[in-house]
């Protein structure tokens, strides 16, 4: 995925990407397998576009948990035992509503 997102060069040239949602999750076989920062590596691109970076807000509670969930404020991650990606996406669609209003 980064090698893909390197190769929008020209995207980012024309401004194609201005003001268009993004939002990043991503997976890890372990609990310390770099979640939080695999995810803040794409944020900066994301914002290089100019895009509008959408994550996974503290309302969804299952990341109030003491046990390692997976989830974080910057996205969902496959460690996660409660729906985060789902919560994380209909999320991305209300904002993305928004916006186009």
């Amino acid at each position: 995925m980064r090698n893909f997102i390197d190769q929008t060069g020209g995207l980012w040239a024309k401004g194609k990407l201005v003001d268009k949602i993004g939002s990043a999750f991503t997976s890890s076989a372990t609990k310390h397998g770099g979640q939080e920062s695999t995810i803040l590596g794409l944020i900066p691109t994301m914002m290089h576009h100019g895009m509008v970076v959408v994550g996974l807000p503290y309302a969804l509670q299952g990341q109030m948990g003491v046990e390692v969930k997976g989830g974080s404020p910057f996205g969902a991650s496959t460690l996660t035992g409660d729906d985060a990606a789902r919560f994380q996406g209909a999320h991305v669609a209300r904002i993305a509503e928004k916006l186009a209003s």
